[in-house]
């Protein structure tokens, strides 16, 4: 049950994340807003997610599970709600930060109690919770487009906000583990965890890998359609695969490839990922493209659940907050690498989406040797 919850949890974070910028056209015509206004309403989500992912861990480590599960869905209910009917933009900026806010405490939570209940394998579990967050983040789109014509959008998105508050009545009444420590932990235990520099390399090699989610998110849509002269509606399939052949190999890592251990793992996911770059650099028709994101989504498949699985095994008695430390470092890194992103295309072109891309797999091979090295981990 506390699985299923965690799964239930990590499907709200993935419709959350992109339930925004599936409504901002039509809050951009409710609020008359200009690019510049519409682009301030995207900033706000990730500043709320990130200060999630920094309080979530300590939380849970001193009160539980339950209650920051709980509170997060209870907020991303409200952000739905406000999203759909907030009358003021004043409000509806408050909604957004409340809806990022407890989308990034329930992504870690989520990560960390199917951690702390695994007693092994913990990379795989983790591998397929991340499956829910694919379902959630394209079932939200589909079901937007699909209801769009007999519904606005604003009755749409209120009836799904009713959602996570079952989920939050589910947690209510399931047993999570206890909290593992009852009287808070000592500040110079959570500074010192700022000074392991295995967990510290761990949040970079995170930081990287959510650095290239974020720009193939983000970029691959102009990077098609600029380059190739495709429709937008095609760039947009194509990056609906580049999510499927992501969430179908975090399935089969958290099935067929149970037992097979994590060097073996990142390794074959290093070459997908390579391969994928060098495919969509070279790309010059659809389908060589779609073959290169879809192996980009293989490649990136594996590094959340493994690493995670990794500081889940090392910091077991501080598991949350050790989760906090890597998952804000890899926040950070999504938000400036994307912020990055803009000024290089603006300069140099979007074609330098792949050459940002090449540089962040160096970054990734460069920290993952050394990682696997000292850890010395098998099976994660």
């Amino acid at each position: 049950m506390v699985f299923f919850c965690a799964c239930l949890g990590m499907l709200l974070f993935g419709a959350s994340l992109i339930t925004l910028g599936s409504v901002a056209t039509g809050l951009r015509e409710k609020f008359l807003l200009d690019a510049i206004a519409a682009g301030t309403l995207f900033s706000i989500l990730p500043i709320g997610i990130l200060a999630g992912s920094i309080l979530f861990g300590p939380f849970s480590d001193r009160y539980g599970y339950k209650i920051i599960l709980v509170l997060s869905c209870v907020l991303i209910a409200g952000g739905f709600q406000g999203i759909a009917y907030s009358p003021s933009l004043g409000l509806l900026k408050f909604c957004i930060f409340l809806f990022g806010f407890g989308g990034g405490a329930i992504n870690g939570a989520t990560n960390a109690v199917v951690s702390d209940i695994s007693v092994k394998n913990k990379g795989a579990n983790l591998s397929l919770l991340g499956v829910f967050f694919a379902v959630g983040a394209l079932g939200m789109p589909f079901v937007l487009g699909a209801m769009e014509r007999q519904f606005p959008f604003s009755r749409i998105v209120s009836f799904i906000g009713y959602i996570p508050l079952v989920v939050a009545v589910l947690c209510l009444f399931t047993r999570f583990p206890s909290p593992k420590q009852m009287q808070g932990i000592p500040l110079s235990k959570g500074v010192g965890l700022l000074r392991e520099g295995i967990l510290i390399m761990i949040g970079f090699f995170l930081f990287c890998i959510s650095s290239f989610e974020a720009i193939i998110n983000n970029w691959t849509t102009t990077y098609l359609t600029q380059q190739l002269s495709i429709t937008t509606s095609s760039a947009l399939y194509a990056l609906s695969l580049y999510v499927v052949g992501m969430a179908a190999m975090r399935l089969l890592l958290g099935s067929v490839f149970r037992q097979v251990s994590a060097r073996p793992i990142l390794g074959f996911s290093a070459l997908f990922l390579l391969a994928g770059c060098l495919l969509l650099h070279v790309a010059n028709n659809y389908s060589i493209a779609v073959a290169g994101l879809v192996s980009i989504g293989v490649g990136l498949a594996a590094g959340f659940p493994v690493m995670l699985g990794i500081v889940g095994n090392l910091y077991s008695e501080v598991s949350g907050t050790a989760f906090s430390i890597v998952l804000t470092i890899a926040l950070i890194g999504n938000m400036l690498i994307n912020f990055t992103m803009g000024i290089v295309a603006e300069k140099y072109g979007v074609e330098r989406l792949t050459t940002m891309a090449l540089v962040l797999f160096t970054g990734m091979v460069l920290l993952g040797i050394p990682i696997l090295q000292k850890t010395k981990i098998k099976h994660v």
